[in-house]
């Protein structure tokens, strides 16, 4: 895992190296994140949400294994690292406000910290 140490508000640690143009694209939350949603890249399934800063973003660029900030740990977490359900990335887009980055992988195993497939499966809202 990293060797970053969870922090008494769970924001991530601030210094980072992503790439500055990248970084200035980004609108973040009062903790420093950006929402982060996970793709199957050849069958669009929508697998999970978590949360990325700069550095998480950077690790998941420069990696190709989706790294997140944990808010609940106070720490990163490479998908799969304990779970060996590992998200190989494919590609990684911003969305035109800045404030959500798409991540494109290839999901091996269960995306979902329940062990199902996407953290989405059976849990549609009845409509009016």
């Amino acid at each position: 895992m990293s060797s970053a140490q969870p922090s008494p508000s769970s924001a991530p640690p601030t210094s980072s190296a992503l790439d500055p143009a990248v970084a200035a694209r980004l609108k973040r939350t009062a903790d420093g994140l950006v929402a982060a949603v996970a793709q199957q890249y050849d069958t669009g399934e929508v697998l999970m949400m978590a949360w990325m800063d700069d550095e998480a973003l950077h690790r998941t660029l420069t990696t190709g294994r989706a790294t997140y900030w944990s808010r609940s740990r106070g720490e990163y977490w490479v998908k799969g690292d304990t779970s060996g359900h590992v998200q190989h990335v494919k590609s990684v887009a911003l969305d035109c406000d800045g404030d959500t980055v798409l991540v494109k992988v290839d999901q091996v195993g269960a995306a979902c910290h329940t062990g199902t497939r996407t953290c989405f499966d059976s849990r549609e809202l009845a409509l009016g």
